[in-house]
């Protein structure tokens, strides 16, 4: 029998507009070439290199030799969801009521695609501010939402520049979207500007969606949440989830909070495309959130470090950075190159075998930039940073 090649000739002009006018992922397109260069150093890969802590890993092995590898509820186990508004109350004096305001998601990427698609309507704008992670303006426009980019910049620390947001709202703005600590910059947003954020969004009616994923990897104090000022928490679709503070980026699990009405939107979508989240990692989550803390404080300490190796490492090549609040990324300047951020990343992966990522991955405005994940060991940074220093007085 002869064997039949599937090709696309015939179904080209039947893909959607929406998605052929979507541009591929920044992150994954350089990556291709990345996965092709042996003995690479990557600081490119945005999630701990520690794997999962045993105790975490055990218990969702126990859920399968227990047999608990069944469907859900569609908003999760009962416990976890427990569980979830016990730590939120703790850290951030806020109840939500685990039966009708916490969702269980996919990782914290599905929440975010389902709480964008659960608010928008087709030319409905939602700002967010740059740079950020290469999904939102994405995820925004696949839920048929115009994604409206705010620049944030190195000089002043990537801050929020209030006055410019106020400037930016029109009547079809919808929500703001933040993220802090901020990927890829390591920027927090301090209490005095998310007050003035959680004023405006008042003020004008607007949705807060706060994805908070590296809450738990703050290095200068406590982080704080803006659904903790008055007014908020009914207002704002918080996101979080487990793969960054935990290790378990495989594991893919996440969780949505917010008022009922909202989570019960999500909750509908989440039934259609997703039905539940895999029951094998929420009993991991129970066990990583009721006993997790002391390794997540491990692993913070590790990044401190690593942290204060690679940033006064880089202000030594003379590629400065602002030193990361939390996250485990440095997003340094590499203007006194005179290279563009993707020249720079090519011919140092290809003449150095050291990845990272181009900056214009994270907003156009940041061809002078790259990203460097500091979320390896301490001699591979070490390694990597030598590495760039020669290419960089080579140049």
């Amino acid at each position: 029998m002869k064997l039949h090649v599937v090709t696309s000739n015939n179904v080209d002009n039947l893909l959607s507009d929406n998605v052929i006018t979507l541009p591929p992922s920044g992150i994954r397109e350089f990556f291709d070439i990345v996965y092709n260069t042996p003995d690479c150093i990557s600081l490119g890969v945005g999630e701990p290199d520690f794997v999962t802590p045993w105790r975490i890993s055990d218990a969702g092995i126990y859920a399968i030799k227990d047999g608990n590898t069944h469907y859900t509820s569609n908003k999760g186990l009962q416990e976890l969801r427990q569980h979830i508004a016990a730590i939120i109350s703790k850290k951030h004096n806020v109840l939500y009521d685990p039966e009708t305001q916490i969702l269980v998601t996919n990782g914290v990427s599905e929440g975010l695609d389902i709480a964008l698609r659960s608010i928008i309507n087709p030319g409905d704008e939602v700002i967010y501010f740059e740079p950020c992670y290469v999904s939102y303006s994405a995820t925004i426009k696949l839920a048929y939402g115009k994604a409206v980019a705010i620049p944030t910049h190195f000089d002043n620390g990537f801050a929020i520049d209030i006055d410019q947001l106020q400037k930016t709202i029109t009547h079809k703005t919808k929500a703001i979207m933040l993220n802090y600590p901020a990927n890829p910059t390591g920027a927090s947003i301090d209490k005095q500007t998310l007050e003035a954020i959680a004023s405006i969004a008042i003020h004008h009616n607007l949705i807060v969606i706060a994805d908070e994923i590296y809450d738990e990897i703050t290095y200068n104090g406590n982080h704080f949440s803006i659904i903790s000022i008055p007014g908020m928490p009914e207002r704002t679709i918080y996101l979080n989830g487990f793969s960054k503070a935990y290790a378990m980026t495989g594991w893919r699990l996440g969780y949505a909070c917010g008022s009922e009405s909202i989570i019960s939107a999500m909750n509908k979508i989440h039934q259609y495309t997703a039905l539940c989240a895999p029951s094998i990692a929420q009993y991991a989550a129970i066990e990583a959130i009721t006993h997790g803390q002391r390794d997540v404080a491990t692993m913070r300490s590790h990044y401190v470090k690593r942290r204060n190796f690679i940033s006064s490492r880089l202000q030594e090549i003379g590629l400065p950075c602002y030193p990361p609040r939390g996250a485990f990324y440095v997003f340094p300047s590499i203007a006194k190159t005179g290279l563009s951020s993707r020249e720079f990343a090519v011919r140092l992966l290809k003449s150095h075998k050291v990845a990272v990522v181009p900056g214009t991955a994270f907003g156009s405005w940041y061809d002078n930039h790259i990203r460097c994940s500091y979320a390896t060991s301490i001699e591979q940074l070490k390694e990597a940073i030598d590495r760039i220093e020669d290419f960089v007085n080579r140049l």
